[in-house]
């Protein structure tokens, strides 16, 4: 082989090699927050069926809550994630074609009643704790907890209302959090 030739070869490499580890471009889609509810039958395997359908497509789960549901032998879940409308859409049709799913429902847009469950764990004087309880009464929360150097809140509603309690109460020292996720139910006649 002749010199050119190899050193041709190896620069059509090296260019390509670039071309591989340049970041990918791709379109831009606004991203939506997505919150589905689920009716499934309560047997094993059905969680990670669900979760492949997103994991398949690359999106993650931000939120997830499985409870019993009034049926005998069913789950209700409501699944919270981010991606562009359609992907999303995709997948709600992917989780209604599943065995053991018997419906799935995007609740984005309806008029839908979310809540969620927080508890914080919050470390203060007894100066601080005035205005600690007082911050969790304005949020109509509930003092469950309460020793010499903590106070322990429970508050529900929706994720924005927990996003800005726990925004005033880490101007505390915030110990501990533990938040359930979004819980969703259709209003009036609606099915979940």
């Amino acid at each position: 082989m002749s010199t050119a030739a190899i050193h041709f070869a190896a620069a059509d490499l090296n260019a390509r090699q670039e071309a591989v580890d340049a970041p990918q471009l791709k379109p831009t889609e606004p991203q939506q927050k997505t919150t589905i509810g689920l009716l499934v039958n309560d047997r094993p395997g059905v969680l990670v069926r669900i979760a492949q359908c997103f994991a398949r497509r690359g999106y993650n789960i931000e939120n997830l809550v499985v409870s019993p549901a009034h049926i005998p032998q069913c789950s209700r879940m409501t699944i919270t994630s981010i991606g562009p409308a359609a992907e999303l859409n995709q997948i709600i049709l992917q989780l209604n074609k599943l065995v053991d799913v018997i419906h799935a429902k995007d609740h984005s847009t309806d008029d839908a009643i979310t809540r969620e469950l927080a508890l914080f764990k919050v470390g203060c004087s007894v100066e601080e704790r005035t205005e600690v309880l007082q911050i969790t009464e304005v949020f109509r929360g509930k003092t469950v907890d309460i020793s010499g150097a903590t106070i322990t809140i429970e508050a529900t509603g929706t994720t924005e209302k927990m996003d800005a309690l726990e925004s005033l109460l880490s101007k505390f020292d915030l110990k501990e959090m533990v938040r359930t996720g979004k819980v969703v139910m259709a209003r009036g006649n609606k099915p979940t």
